[in-house]
């Protein structure tokens, strides 16, 4: 499926949800949405968007809290699924646009198009509300969901391996933080 299609229909379906990105193109095709103080880029953190939207979800139990993240970044935090079972936030989703490539490094194949079933790897760490979606329609079905907030999900959103053009957001790590913290009514520090 078309990776910014799918991700536009989903953030317009969930406005209030609190969106963290993995680095690259994830980040990307959320700004090209439409940028938000609710979105937390993550630029030099791989592997540490579910981590870090654990806190948040932990954190924030009454907001929506999505991680849109890609294949290679969420299995650099492989382990992270470990911890979000075992923690179970009903609030949380984690949403891997899987391409089967390695974008931000050259577009070398993936352990997803090598074999690797994230959506059996997630369920293995005991998230039972799991699935792989392949259309942009099914976004819709998806934050009905998320808005609802009833249990933590993990979606494998198979997407074409292509490039499209970089929206690139803010990089400016305290700017983003801070922005973040005061859409949430917390203080900057």
């Amino acid at each position: 499926m078309d990776r910014r299609l799918f991700v536009a229909r989903l953030l317009a379906k969930t406005p209030d949800a609190l969106v963290v990105t993995g680095l690259g193109s994830a980040s990307y095709d959320v700004f090209a949405a439409g940028d938000r103080d609710h979105n937390y880029y993550l630029w030099g953190a791989m592997g540490g968007a579910s981590s870090v939207a654990l806190g948040i979800a932990l954190a924030q139990p009454t907001r929506p809290v999505v991680v849109i993240t890609g294949d290679g970044e969420q299995m650099m935090g492989i382990g992270s699924l470990a911890t979000i079972a075992a923690k179970s936030p009903a609030n949380l989703s984690i949403v891997v646009l899987d391409n089967g490539h390695y974008g931000e490094t050259g577009m070398q194949r993936s352990h997803s198009s090598l074999g690797t079933d994230l959506v059996a790897v997630a369920r293995g760490f005991g998230i039972a509300q799991v699935q792989q979606l392949q259309t942009v329609e099914q976004a819709d079905a998806l934050a009905e969901h998320i808005n609802a907030r009833k249990a933590t999900t993990f979606v494998q959103a198979l997407v074409h391996a292509d490039e499209p053009p970089r929206a690139l957001p803010p990089r400016d790590g305290p700017f983003i933080k801070n922005r973040f913290r005061s859409a949430l009514g917390l203080q900057p520090f």
